[in-house]
């Protein structure tokens, strides 16, 4: 049976890395759902962040395609273990005289921001985990949503499990 999983990618920072990723996907008939990537605090590599639904079987065979892709460090599969994950939501609502005392205290309650004031159109943020962006979404929706983006999901885990790429930074040296 298909659950959403996320696949976090250590991979080197390089032109090309990402398209290679998601060729992977496609060639073999994956949905990507989700992808978010920026560079980490050591700027020759990159995060990618993939969310996809498949059986344990197939995600186990993903990370393994993924691992034998050159310019990927480490492969997890961060819905084994314990991870934190957040996504952001910015949303622009209409919200006229009448209904704006119950829209501000929706907002409130749910601890999303007003970014823009712009007439009647609000333009708000709300983070959290997926449940929480999709929650908010659906309480504001009597409102008028007009526009509705989200960021992708990021993940971390709550252990060190790629703690040890340092190590992997020093045998891609010594190779070159």
């Amino acid at each position: 049976m298909a659950t959403k999983h996320t696949v976090s990618v250590l991979v080197s920072n390089e032109v090309g890395v990402l398209s290679r990723i998601v060729d992977l996907f496609s060639g073999r008939g994956y949905n990507i759902e989700s992808l978010t990537v920026a560079p980490t605090l050591d700027s020759i590599y990159s995060r990618v962040t993939i969310v996809t639904s498949a059986d344990d079987d197939v995600i186990e065979q993903i990370c393994k395609q993924l691992n034998r892709l050159i310019p990927v460090i480490k492969v997890a599969n961060l819905s084994i273990g314990d991870a934190i994950e957040y996504e952001i939501g910015l949303i622009k609502v209409t919200v006229n005289d009448e209904n704006r005392a119950e829209f501000m205290n929706i907002v409130a309650q749910a601890h999303a921001t007003i970014m823009d004031v712009s007439d009647k159109l609000y333009t708000i943020k709300i983070d959290g985990d997926e449940k929480q962006v999709q929650t908010f979404a659906e309480l504001i929706r009597p409102f008028g949503i007009k526009e509705f983006v989200r960021s992708g999901k990021v993940a971390i885990t709550k252990s060190c499990q790629f703690s040890n790429f340092k190590n992997k930074k020093e045998e891609l040296k010594i190779e070159a």
